[in-house]
């Protein structure tokens, strides 16, 4: 049996994409349709007694992430928030001109002086940063050299950021391959 909560209000504000990553845990789960149900595999019966495994829906992006690996929902829950922030960041663009564009004033705290890409996954800002990196990729065509430029970083520097998430990387060459080029090493 599977719960559904709905924790967004009945009538849905008009909401800018720019801020989805960013809100914090409670802002974002209102958004979120909440399913719990009861998980399979190892963890003894009273995992398959309780329903502690949780689902996420962003309605305002129809992105998903569940969580299954604690025998707690409040631990679940965490996990699923953290993992809908990356996949929003990871799967929803913003529209980004590449003209116009200047690296916001969170990013440049994230680049040192020697000119280096400076944030790790454990840092809050992170999520918000990987968003902005791959909307301006994406509006450079996927041209990693390109992107690093308009960043002031080198090439090497910025390829290495993006190395150092798999699911990072692993989207950059999906959305290199959908642009018709190859994937990166």
């Amino acid at each position: 049996m599977s719960e559904t909560k709905n924790n967004a209000a009945s009538a849905k504000p008009s909401v800018d994409k720019t801020c989805f990553v960013s809100l914090d845990d409670q802002e974002l789960l209102d958004q979120c349709l909440v399913d719990t149900y009861r998980a399979s595999g190892p963890g003894g019966q009273k995992r398959n007694k309780t329903a502690s495994a949780i689902r996420l829906r962003h309605e305002p992006t129809g992105v998903s992430a569940n969580a299954v690996e604690s025998r707690s929902q409040h631990e679940n829950k965490a996990k699923a928030l953290k993992r809908l922030r990356l996949a929003i960041a990871l799967k929803v663009r913003r529209g980004v001109e590449l003209d116009t564009y200047e690296i916001s004033d969170l990013l440049q705290t994230c680049v040192s002086k020697s000119g280096k890409f400076a944030i790790g996954r454990r840092d809050q800002r992170y999520f918000e940063v990987i968003w902005e990196v791959l909307d301006l990729l994406y509006v450079c065509k996927m041209q990693v050299s390109t992107a690093a430029l308009k960043l002031g970083l080198s090439t090497a520097n910025f390829s290495s950021v993006l190395r150092n998430d798999p699911a990072v990387w692993r989207r950059v060459n999906e959305l290199r391959k959908d642009a018709g080029l190859a994937s990166l090493k």
